[in-house]
């Protein structure tokens, strides 16, 4: 039985119009009376769908039109032109029933208050929900649990690290449980350990509650770890939409051969193009269609202790789509 997608998005189109002018003072007071303006495009004629509980990496880079689409998803900005619907609502009609199922998280933006203990922050947030105490209850402490947050709790945010405000800021947004999360830049600016903890917590989340994620992050260790599927835009263009083995496979026509030699300072240039040569280690990079046949003579002529063959790193990847 078919089901219907959380997020459709049909022909989207978000412009705006920005004021210009020339330098000097005389342009200035001539803006006064004659103002001059230019339509900026941040998403052209965009269409996808995300079906329950899928996590979709949404990638590109900055200035692609990412932010602006999650914020019309959301609810926070009107399309020009095209259709949106996110769990069968308009999200720029901002129904309270909408809003009680959606969470936008953004690396960047606060919505703890700054001056009072977290678990203040969290009692607000139950308030704006009106969420019942038992179930308030619950969802704060397996949350509490997830992220370990308890000694966290009592302190003002902005005695908290950077680390610790963002695990704070996940668990605030999602204490009424949405069902579908808009994630922008979780991650950005935690140290690896912490952005670990907060992909394996997304993980989890989505798994327990079948929660429908749209992922933004520039650490494609996220992407990786959580995302099956990615839509990639530039300049406010769909780009690729599909599996992320299916990206790679369409536009890497390379495989990587990492080997360890028993020798030091070996030339591999006749295997494949050195990418990086590190006492006994040396990375190559060779066509995928002779990858077989190199590391059969690699293995043949040369004394080596180990040999890797894998995928580019899925940076390579996306920046080769962004030069297409």
């Amino acid at each position: 039985m078919a089901t219907t997608p959380d997020i459709t998005i049909q022909n989207l189109r978000k412009t705006y119009v920005v004021p210009e002018r020339d330098t000097g003072l005389g342009a200035a007071i001539k803006s006064l009376i004659v103002r001059k303006t230019r339509d900026v495009e941040a998403v052209k004629d965009i269409t996808f769908t995300v079906e329950p509980g899928e996590v979709v990496g949404f990638l590109g880079p900055n200035g692609a039109g990412k932010t602006t689409t999650l914020k019309m998803l959301s609810g926070l900005l009107h399309p020009t032109s095209g259709d949106i619907s996110v769990l069968g609502y308009t999200p720029f009609n901002r129904n309270k029933e909408f809003l009680q199922q959606i969470t936008l998280v953004m690396g960047q933006r606060n919505q703890l208050i700054w001056d009072i203990p977290v678990g203040d922050s969290f009692e607000r947030n139950r308030a704006i929900y009106r969420l019942p105490t038992d179930e308030y209850n619950h969802t704060r402490d397996e949350l509490v649990d997830l992220l370990d947050l308890a000694e966290l709790l009592p302190k003002p945010v902005r005695n908290l690290s950077l680390g610790e405000r963002m695990k704070c800021e996940v668990a605030a947004a999602l204490l009424h449980r949405p069902q579908v999360l808009f994630l922008d830049e979780p991650t950005i600016g935690l140290d690896v350990t912490m952005q670990r903890r907060i992909r394996t917590f997304i993980g989890e989340y989505n798994k327990r509650y079948n929660a429908t994620v749209l992922l933004t992050s520039h650490y494609m260790a996220d992407v990786e770890a959580l995302c099956k599927r990615v839509i990639i835009i530039h300049h406010g263009q769909l780009l690729f939409d599909g599996a992320l083995t299916e990206l790679v496979n369409r536009f890497s026509p390379h495989k990587t051969i990492v080997v360890d030699l028993d020798i030091e300072q070996a030339d591999l240039s006749n295997y494949g193009d050195v990418i990086t040569a590190e006492g006994n280690r040396i990375t190559l990079r060779v066509p995928k269609s002779e990858t077989a046949t190199v590391t059969g003579r690699l293995l043949a002529d040369l004394p080596v202790i180990d040999l890797t063959v894998a995928d580019p790193p899925i940076e390579e990847v996306i920046e080769q789509v962004f030069s297409t």
